[in-house]
């Protein structure tokens, strides 16, 4: 992936915020097994200290490629948009000549996957996924030999992804003036498709904390 300067996170706490703030559903990349192709598996998870918590039905063909190589990326992307190059072109240069481009937030883990078999230790995996997802507790108390999860336990295998290193990218023309990314935001609000609300909110986010870029005293490396 590439990160240019102006798309870095501008701090550690910047892509644990974001994480934080509701992005807890992304895809787990897997090196396939000799001569396959790699493997991709969509899943919630748990943001739990320095791992990330994740279980899957035992027959995913997933379990595998993890056996033999449990170098794995779980990647998060979110608050994306296409932005027409009729937005980014300045006064003096025709609306058609614009370039178009993708604005999104992703975040890449590169961890040592650990597969977890052990019944109350699944359980516990179990408690922890819910106690983020269904805070309220309306749910059965999750205790390995009685039911319902005495019968459904062994049906899935937990993960626990131990990370390595994280990349953060926030693709938001941090790099162009603060009344170009103001007019963009403005009319991501006024389309208001798809995720151009929540993109907007980025976008605005980073400008309050960057400003004008090449003065900024939060550019990563300054």
């Amino acid at each position: 992936m590439l990160v240019l300067p102006w798309d870095a996170n501008l701090d550690e706490t910047e892509w644990q915020n974001w994480i934080g703030n509701g992005h807890d559903f992304g895809h787990l990349a897997v090196n396939g097994l000799p001569g396959d192709p790699p493997m991709v598996v969509p899943t919630h998870f748990v943001h739990d200290n320095n791992d990330l918590l994740i279980h899957l039905a035992r027959p995913n063909p997933v379990w595998k490629a993890i056996e033999h190589d449990p170098n794995v990326t779980f990647t998060v992307t979110s608050d994306y948009a296409f932005i027409p190059g009729t937005w980014r072109v300045d006064a003096h240069t025709p609306p058609a000549e614009g370039i178009a481009t993708s604005y999104y937030a992703t975040v890449q883990f590169n961890c040592h996957a650990v597969i977890i078999d052990d019944t109350e230790a699944k359980a516990e995996l179990l408690r922890r996924q819910l106690a983020h997802f269904q805070p309220a507790g309306d749910y059965r108390p999750i205790i390995a030999d009685q039911p319902p999860y005495a019968r459904m336990l062994p049906g899935i295998r937990g993960l626990k992804l131990r990370v390595n290193n994280v990349r953060a990218k926030f693709k938001y023309d941090d790099n162009k003036p603060v009344e170009h990314r103001t007019a963009v935001a403005e009319r991501l609000i006024a389309r208001g498709q798809g995720l151009d609300a929540s993109t907007a909110r980025e976008q605005l986010r980073r400008l309050d904390r960057i400003g004008t870029w090449e003065s900024s005293p939060a550019k990563p490396g300054a």
